[in-house]
This record gives C-alpha cells, structure tokens and sequence, in this order.
C-alpha cells in the first residue's frame, strides 16, 4: 500500500492536496480534451533572443502549433500567469496552417470570449475562448492570432518553441497572408493550450510529458515537428501534450526556466483536460548545475546551483506520484540520460545520478518505468550519451534519439 502525501510534506513541496474529481471528470457537454499545450513561463531573457521582456503594443502575433487530437469545435487557453496587470486581448482568430505566416483561406475563424470579441485575462490569472466552429484534423498545424491593441507590459511565454512566432505592426488579425508578419522568433506568447470537443474520443486519455528540455526538445530541428512528443504522437491515437520547461528544476524555482517541478505540476499536468498518463522525466538540472557552475562561472543558466542529494529527489518523485495518483493519473518515471562529458557531469553529480536511477528502476512506486539511461547509452561507455542519437552538446537526444525515446514510451502509456 503506497504512503498517503501529508498535506505538511505537501506544503513544502508547493503542492496542494485535492478532494474530489477534477472539474473535467463530471459528466459535461460539451466534453473537452487537451489537444496542446505549452507550460507558462515568467517573462524572461532565456536561452534565445525573445519578446517577453518588451511584451507587445499596437501589434499582431501569430503563433503555429501541431494539434495532437480532432475535434469538431476548438477553443484556446490564454495565461496571463505571470502578468502584474491585465491583459486586454483586443481580438483572436484561430484558423489552419498554409506555409510560415500564412493561413488556408476561407479558414479563419474569430474567435470569442463570453460572446465577445475582445477579453480581459486578470493579473496571474487565465481565460479560455467559447468554442470556434472549426473541423481540426490530429497531427495538422493550426495557427492562433492574437491582436494586440494596447500596451502589454512583460509577456507569459515559452521560451522554446523550436517553431516560429511572427509579429506584425498593426492589426492583422484576419489577414490570410503572411506578408505583414515581418518579424519572427521562436517562443510562444500568452498561449497555452488548444482545446477540442466532439470528433472521435480517444478510449484512453491524454499523455503528458513533464520534465525539463529533453521533454521540450532542446536539439530538434526548428519548424519539423520533431520533438520527443512529437515522435510519440506519431505513435499513439491519443493526445500528446508537451509540459516539459528547457532548464526547468524539480526542487528549486529559476529566474529563467520557470517554477520547480513540485510547484507547477498540477497547472501544467494535472488539470490538462481529459489526462490520463503523466511521464516525468526530469531531475539532470538538479543534480548537473553545481557541477556546471563550478565549470563556467555565476552564469545565470545554472541559479540556482544547490547540491541536491538523490534523497532530496526522490522525496519529491514521491509527491508528485502521490499527486497524480489522488487524481486518478497513472504515472511512468524516466531514468536520467546518461551525460557523461556535459557541462553537468562531475562525481557528485555521476554517484546521485546513479542512485536515482536506481530508485527509479527498483522502487516499483511509479506504475511503469522508462529505462533510458540504458536506451540511449554509448555502447563503449554506459555513462555516456550514444553518438548515435546525441545532440552535438551530447547533453539532449537529436532527432533520432527522440524517435527511439517514443518508441520505448508508447507501449507504457
């Protein structure tokens, strides 16, 4: 029998015990399922250049994302979660992907919020938009636009897209062309999720990856829809959603890459709509940044930097398993990709590493367990990454080592 989370240990984690079935598992019409989602982060510098510092004025941003589930209605998950101030979204529409900026045409759909066309998000707070009357197709890219009329201030987002976002000047909400979007970057703005209803239901709910830029796909190619989840939704007849943060940490919040794992895993795993799965892979960042700071300096990648004993994460595994558990959420946990010969590697960081893993293999808490510190090892050395499948940092997976990483992770969901 698996000891019940105490809502002290709880509390300490930032975690917050529940009673009763989520909102989602009252009988409802209509039922609505995650499709995709992005984690919300605080405006931020972050690995790559961005907009979330000067947040947006007078403008238009439009923003690509690959739905992982079809419906007859769609609507979307704005996050103002990080916002000191509301936002004034002055108008949305939501259509399907031609090529880069542009949409199909007689595809474009406004969109509405309580029957009107412009929403206010509050202040650390979200909003969802009514049902938009488009048909959308598992695997197919849709493209959401939001018009931007007043001043922002500093914007929600997610630094790694590893999928282009465009701005334009003006309101070009409706436009089909892409002309006008002469700007681009690669995080996502304020959006967080796609939501469908009707279609055809999956018989099992929704999969979501949780973890750190492994699971965001850090090293995928730009614009190919080549992410882990992305090979593991080409597997699966069921929803996919990304929740995985690049540099995210389970036990301490950064500046940069968003609030520990213990803190986010409800907004950004348990309330997906209609989840069923979580895996979690994280916990490298953790153990790798002392190492890593000792090597580079106080860079601001790696704050904090604590010695995290494998005791200290495994306590929070066991938090997060019992958090998903009182939901009704299976849980599979993934063992750490070897990093020998990283930024992150050092003999503390190899010997806590060592005993996650262990735990992770031998512990039987987790209702199934992805083994990829063996997956994905070099066959000369255990402990390192296989050149076969790594990153040139031999850090993340590239391209095909995503594609195995789903191919080990589809029969356990």
């Amino acid at each position: 029998m698996k000891k019940l989370l105490t809502p002290v240990f709880a509390a300490a984690l930032g975690l917050t015990l529940l009673s009763g079935p989520p909102a989602d598992a009252r009988p409802a019409h209509p039922v609505w399922r995650a499709a995709w989602g992005a984690a919300p982060q605080a405006p931020a510098t972050g690995f790559t250049p961005n907009w979330s510092q000067e947040g947006f004025s007078r403008q238009t941003v439009r923003q690509v994302v690959r739905v992982t589930e079809d419906g007859d209605h769609a609507r979307i998950r704005l996050s103002n979660a990080y916002g000191t101030s509301p936002l004034v979204v002055t108008g949305a529409t939501l259509a399907r992907t031609d090529t880069g900026a542009s949409v199909e045409p007689g595809s474009v759909r406004h969109l509405t919020f309580g029957g009107r066309r412009s929403a206010t998000v509050p202040a650390r707070g979200e909003l969802r938009s009514d049902a938009a009357a488009l048909g959308l197709r598992r695997l197919e890219s849709v493209t959401v636009t939001l018009h931007l009329a007043g001043t922002t201030g500093p914007a929600t987002f997610h630094s790694q897209a590893w999928t282009d976002t465009y701005r334009a000047e003006g309101d070009h909400r409706a436009d089909v062309s892409g002309r006008a979007f002469t700007a681009r970057t690669a995080s996502w703005y304020y959006l967080s999720g796609v939501e469908v209803s009707g279609g055809n239901p999956p018989r099992k709910g929704a999969v979501v990856l949780f973890g750190d830029s492994i699971t965001d796909g850090f090293g995928s190619t730009p614009n190919a829809d080549r992410r882990y989840s992305d090979a593991l939704a080409d597997r699966l007849d069921r929803p996919v959603v990304n929740s995985g943060i690049g540099g995210n940490l389970v036990l301490n919040d950064s500046a940069w890459y968003g609030e520990r794992a213990t803190a986010r895993f409800r907004r950004d795993a348990l309330d997906q709509p209609g989840v069923g799965t979580v895996v979690l892979l994280q916990g490298l960042n953790d153990i790798g940044y002392s190492e890593a700071a000792r090597k580079v300096g106080a860079h601001p990648t790696y704050k904090p930097s604590p010695v995290v004993t494998s005791a200290e994460l495994i306590a929070a595994y066991r938090a997060l398993i019992d958090a998903a558990h009182d939901r009704g959420v299976r849980i599979v946990g993934s063992t750490l990709l070897p990093f020998k010969g990283t930024t992150h590697w050092g003999p503390t960081a190899e010997r806590t590493a060592a005993e996650v893993d262990h735990w992770i293999r031998t512990s039987g808490e987790f209702d199934a367990v992805a083994d990829f510190a063996r997956l994905l090892a070099a066959p000369a050395d255990a402990r390192a990454l296989n050149p076969a499948y790594a990153h040139p940092d031999r850090l993340h997976p590239n391209d095909a080592g995503y594609r195995l990483m789903a191919q080990a992770v589809a029969p356990l969901v």
